[in-house]
């Protein structure tokens, strides 16, 4: 049974109450919001398994079928923790620092597959609970390796995606998603249509083909697709008059194929197909929008209406087939019936390309205060190039703000808890704990330590006498950084440094020069003030 189907007969999967477990909510809660298709677990089987692409030594479904393999119920998962300190209500999985992340990334025995290094852990995707990120990721004709994609998927675990889609268009493909999939403990996606082109001409495409690569994606264990099958052969006298025209590459590949052969979208015409072979494998619909406007002129135009429309019609005939579905709000949640939706951007402007990831998480944060239940990120490569890793970290930074935004302004039950906590330091002029409790704390200890390397009752913008939250702490009346928990061990103390991570990022800033982790003019490493001062003003002067 697939995680629809088991909700919808009572019963609580592991899955479910794994997802139960890093929402801080109750198992149950979870079971009834996937019966009424307003939350989706995709987790393949395969993926669950961690088992490369091959049927999982547990069964099918999970169940160990001679008593041999792990069962569902026996597979092991890291325990639910929050942000560093958080009470026991308020332990939201999505709310890790970077530094709790990367223990569970790093560590080898942590999630194994049964015969890939990692294995899915589940993640719940809805609108009433905490709001997720997706990050893209894939290698062109032109650029990238199978091995530069997975450490772009590192990049992305590391930096907060809860999803990830796989969008490679050149190399091998099926070998690079094999790869990525079986070095995720998040879900994987794709979009199957691009696989389907590789070697032939969209106008080549038959059904059999297109079957058969779901079923071989299905096989290798992604957790859900991006099928366009609402973009209908009626739609397309609607986008004549667009900006934009068609921006979805598998909207406009699809309505290329329909304009050459005269017939409906086989995508729309092989759902029920599609359908039962997701069912098999426990693969989650992610409906794509192929009409979305690319720019504000094309916003909320007949054609997006149109297809809309179609959506919420392959919403109820997914579910009927027991496949769980998300839809790519209040118009979709009506017209959807409630399925988790799942928005790209949206970009708020047009003119600030390079700056996309910023521009689009600004429209993120506002579907998210709205009821979005996922955000597809952005980077600053949008629209201009191919995403590098260091630009998959800018977009999950982008998105990850963007998401907290939203859970706080929904009132997500404990989600705030942990800015609470990070003012509370702040007031107080503790700065360890502030790095500790940042989402990245190492930028942010770096940034610090580039121009004052104590950690003292101010930093670097006021100086002593106009540190605001000194003199607030100093006034007897005022609660303001007395909170006895979140004080700092002593007044003033040397920093500890910054890791590699934090040294990079200074000699990219290349202020002063850096030399194991110190500036070049610290007291340590040029004892003489006259030839410290000659190396500030040196560095000044560039």
């Amino acid at each position: 049974m697939t995680q629809l189907e088991s909700a919808r007969k009572g019963i609580v999967t592991p899955e479910m109450r794994r997802v139960a477990e890093r929402e801080n909510v109750a198992a149950d809660f979870i079971r009834n919001e996937v019966a009424c298709g307003r939350l989706v677990i995709p987790a393949n089987v395969r993926h669950l398994a961690g088992s490369g692409g091959q049927a999982p030594a547990s069964g099918a479904n999970g169940h160990a079928p001679n008593g041999n393999g792990r069962t569902a119920s026996e597979r092991s998962y890291p325990p639910p923790i929050g942000h560093p300190g958080a009470r026991d209500d308020a332990r939201l999985w999505v709310n890790q620092t970077i530094a709790q992340r990367l223990r569970v990334i790093e560590a080898p025995e942590v999630l194994r597959g049964e015969r890939a290094p990692k294995r899915l852990d589940p993640t719940g995707i809805g609108r009433m609970i905490t709001t997720k990120i997706n990050a893209n990721i894939g290698a062109s004709p032109v650029a990238s390796t199978l091995e530069a994609e997975v450490e772009k998927l590192r990049w992305a675990q590391r930096y907060g995606a809860d999803t990830l889609m796989d969008l490679s268009t050149g190399g091998d493909l099926p070998g690079c998603r094999q790869a990525i999939i079986d070095h995720a403990t998040i879900p994987i996606g794709t979009v199957p249509i691009y696989s389907m082109i590789v070697g032939r001409r969209i106008e080549d495409l038959t059904y059999d083909v297109i079957l058969r690569e779901i079923e071989r994606q299905a096989q290798q264990g992604v957790d859900y697709f991006t099928i366009h099958a609402g973009v209908l052969r009626e739609h397309l006298p609607l986008v004549k008059s667009r900006v934009t025209g068609i921006v979805s590459r598998g909207g406009s590949l699809l309505a290329k194929w329909m304009i050459y052969h005269g017939k409906q979208n086989p995508m729309y015409e092989l759902f029920d197909e599609i359908s039962a072979i997701m069912r098999e494998y426990d693969v989650t619909y992610s409906l794509g929008d192929g009409l979305r406007p690319g720019c504000l002129a094309d916003a909320t135009d007949e054609a997006q209406l149109a297809e809309l429309r179609t959506l919420g019609e392959l919403v109820h005939r997914a579910r009927e087939a027991g496949v769980q579905i998300a839809y790519n709000m209040k118009l979709e949640q009506e017209v959807c019936d409630d399925a988790p939706f799942y928005v790209l951007g949206p970009l708020v402007t047009d003119v600030f390309p390079g700056y996309d990831h910023i521009t689009s998480a600004i429209g993120a944060a506002e579907a998210a205060r709205h009821g979005a239940a996922m955000l597809c990120y952005v980077t600053p490569k949008e629209h201009v190039g191919l995403p590098k890793a260091q630009d998959v970290a800018d977009g999950c930074i982008a998105y990850k703000i963007a998401a907290h935004a939203g859970d706080i302004a929904r009132g997500v039950a404990g989600a705030r808890q942990w800015d609470d906590d990070l003012s509370r330091a702040r007031a107080a002029l503790n700065w360890p704990k502030q790095f500790e409790l940042a989402f990245d704390g190492e930028t942010a200890r770096a940034l610090h330590d580039e121009d004052l390397e104590v950690d003292t009752e101010f930093c670097a913008m006021c100086g002593h006498d106009w540190c605001s939250m000194r003199i607030s702490k100093e006034i007897v009346d005022f609660a303001s950084g007395k909170d006895a928990s979140f004080q700092p061990a002593r007044k003033a103390v040397a920093s500890p440094g910054v890791g590699e991570a934090g040294r990079e990022l200074l000699r990219r800033r290349a202020v002063l020069p850096v030399i194991g982790g110190k500036h070049a003019c610290h007291s340590e490493l040029t004892p003489e003030a006259e030839s410290a001062r000659a190396i500030q003003s040196d560095a000044a002067g560039r």
